[in-house]
């Protein structure tokens, strides 16, 4: 690459939390990440106007994963740029980009078996009608091991990241080693103060190749991780402040997993507690939060470590 390719952040506001986006100012421009079904008209569109960009000229639209917050607004995006951006994901999350419906399964098999909440699927479905703009096939399935052409001699790498889902990927500026991982940096977690991931031994396996292989010099999260006195880290992070934030990262987990794998070994129990049956390991990781709030990382990481005991006894 013979310059550096600028990246603009673009942010739009949703409930308690900020939506990021990325614009990389390429030949062949490119959006990381679409928020929710307001987020490109409302959010993206003035935010490129006020640098000299337009939105009808982004060619790219690179999804990290299917979360409703990062693929709800891609249906829109896609048809502001007149249907000719090609639209990205990793096959493991695509259902998620094709389906409402995929959202309400992922919470039915997942964190909504903890919460006490009978209104829980109804209250999904609705989130989902609301902000996904539309139900769309993906122009292009990754697997991780691509490299993706935004022109001249600007490309970008795509490296699988499992654990926040199935389908989490960081997408890397050759060259420049510019990194955009969504959610799959979680620290200490955003606005619930808790790491949320599906698979915690796949999330520390990516923690690792995100730490020893890519190496990060410019860091983009899709939402203000906090460190763990909960200050929140920006959503640009340098190279010293990656290296800080992948490193909490892995030693939170690595507490969680301790608790997590002693409340199981001992057997759960269904109490009064609100993080029943759970309660032991939140005790003793000295977790206060509120796990009803959602998305409910902490009861999506437990499930998560279940999941993986039960397997292997």
């Amino acid at each position: 690459m013979t310059h550096p390719v600028t990246v603009h952040p673009l942010v739009s506001p949703w409930g308690r939390f900020g939506l990021y986006s990325f614009f990389i100012d390429a030949p062949e421009p490119a959006i990381v990440d679409t928020g929710i079904a307001s987020s490109p008209a409302e959010g993206m569109a003035p935010a490129l106007e006020a640098i000299g960009r337009r939105i009808e000229d982004v060619r790219w639209i690179l999804l990290t994963h299917g979360h409703i917050d990062h693929v709800g607004g891609a249906h829109a995006l896609w048809e502001l740029t007149g249907r000719r951006a090609q639209v990205v994901i990793h096959e493991a999350d695509a259902p998620m980009l094709r389906s409402r419906r995929a959202h309400v399964e992922e919470y039915l098999a997942g964190r909504g078996r903890y919460l006490d909440d009978p209104e829980g699927e109804a209250k999904v479905t609705a989130a989902a009608d609301a902000v996904i703009s539309g139900e769309m096939e993906p122009s292009l399935l990754v697997e991780g091991g691509e490299t993706l052409s935004l022109g001249g001699d600007v490309t970008v790498s795509v490296h699988a990241m499992p654990g926040h889902t199935p389908g989490s990927v960081a997408y890397v500026v050759d060259g420049q080693r510019s990194v955009f991982t969504g959610d799959a940096v979680q620290v200490h977690g955003a606005a619930n103060g808790f790491p949320g991931y599906t698979d915690p031994v796949a999330y520390r396996t990516s923690l690792e190749y995100l730490r020893d292989e890519i190496r990060p010099r410019h860091l983009c999260l899709g939402h203000p991780y906090r460190r763990a006195d909960g200050t929140p880290y920006g959503v640009e992070l340098d190279e010293a402040q990656a290296q800080e934030a992948i490193t909490q990262s892995l030693d939170i987990e690595a507490r969680v997993a301790t608790a997590a794998c002693g409340c199981l070994e001992a057997g759960l129990r269904e109490t009064d507690s609100p993080y029943s049956p759970f309660a032991r390991a939140a005790e003793e990781i000295g977790y206060t939060g509120d796990p009803a709030l959602e998305p409910s990382p902490f009861f999506t990481s437990m499930a998560g470590y279940r999941t993986h005991f039960e397997q292997n006894v």
